[in-house]
């Protein structure tokens, strides 16, 4: 245990020799924690990894307490070394596609967890720039300040860290995060925090007109279902009507598999259920780990409000909201 502020600690975590394979990671995806709880038996709760697989050894977890947050306050208060505990393998999609961009980075409060990922695994992979906006309460509430002291030091001339504290500058405002945008146009935008301070990022953003694809967002919910269930088997397809189970092909990390795929199924329990490593966190569309794109065929689906319009009008959907509708169905992950 690391603790970096007064209410914010570090978890270092160390999967055993069989599952390490299963814990590959990339910059600025999460864990899922399985949390005890004596109303529920447990509760699952996600936390961005602050580790980054260039440079540490470990994997890392970073809690902040939330006054009413079960999960964070648990974490802190009964996590020991030595201890063990339960994760589903990392999961996200804020993970640049590449290190070629330079970057611009927004993070308030425990939203610099997945952008510390980030920003020291490019100063590593890359040799374009990194700029940091870093919006915090005040001095003491900055996390991971001395690390990121030594890598300003380290990487002078790639690395630039701007601090804003509300008590001295009040909240940021859009007009003055647009000007930092307008800067330099070329850059890959990421942005994690609080709700407000993420809509005053988005409101920045469009200003300049920053294409849709170099902007992005790490939007975290309260699971409220159990990704720790055992996966349900698949309907028999002998109980199925007669010709209703469909022809499916799915991609997924340059592995194609085709089954027949019943109807009431969802596309990640079918995928699990025929041991194939699909990506998911909650199992009940609230984190778009598992997003996918039905390029033939079509699906029935639960949007909810973890995809955008534009892309679920370019045929992105949530696998594990996704049933059959009319096939032969191809799926990309």
């Amino acid at each position: 245990m690391i603790d970096e502020t007064s209410d914010a600690r570090s978890i270092v975590l160390r999967p055993s020799e069989v599952d390490q394979p299963a814990f590959t990671y990339r910059p600025g995806q999460f864990l899922t924690i399985r949390i005890p709880s004596d109303r529920t038996g447990h509760i699952a709760r996600s936390y961005s990894l602050s580790s980054a697989p260039s440079l540490d050894a470990d994997l890392k977890i970073t809690v902040k307490r939330v006054s009413s947050g079960y999960g964070s306050n648990w974490l802190c208060d009964n996590v020991v070394a030595g201890a063990s505990m339960t994760s589903l393998p990392p999961a996200g999609r804020f993970t640049p596609a590449s290190y070629e961009r330079d970057l611009l980075l927004f993070a308030a409060g425990s939203g610099i967890t997945p952008v510390m990922s980030i920003l020291k695994a490019a100063l590593v992979r890359g040799t374009g720039s990194v700029t940091l906006f870093y919006a915090n309460r005040d001095a003491d509430s900055v996390i991971f300040a001395s690390e990121l002291a030594g890598l300003r030091e380290a990487h002078r001339g790639r690395f630039t860290v701007i601090d804003w504290f509300d008590d001295v500058n009040g909240y940021p405002r859009s007009e003055q995060l647009a000007e930092l945008i307008a800067a330099d146009m070329s850059r890959e935008v990421f942005v994690c925090g609080p709700g407000p301070f993420m809509d005053t990022v988005s409101a920045a953003v469009e200003a300049p007109h920053v294409p849709r694809e170099r902007f992005h967002r790490e939007v975290f919910s309260s699971i409220s279902g159990d990704p720790f269930a055992a996966v349900p088997v698949p309907e028999d397809t002998a109980e199925s009507a007669p010709g209703s189970d469909v022809e499916t092909t799915v991609v997924l990390d340059g592995l194609t598999h085709s089954f027949d795929w019943s109807p009431g199924v969802t596309l990640v329990d079918a995928l699990l259920a025929r041991d194939v490593g699909v990506p998911y966190s909650c199992r009940s569309g609230e984190c778009g780990s598992c997003v996918c794109r039905v390029t033939r065929g079509s699906v029935t689906t639960d949007v909810g409000d973890v995809l955008d319009p534009e892309d679920a009008a370019e045929g992105y959907v949530l696998g594990c909201q996704s049933r059959p509708d009319a096939g032969p169905i191809e799926i990309e992950f």
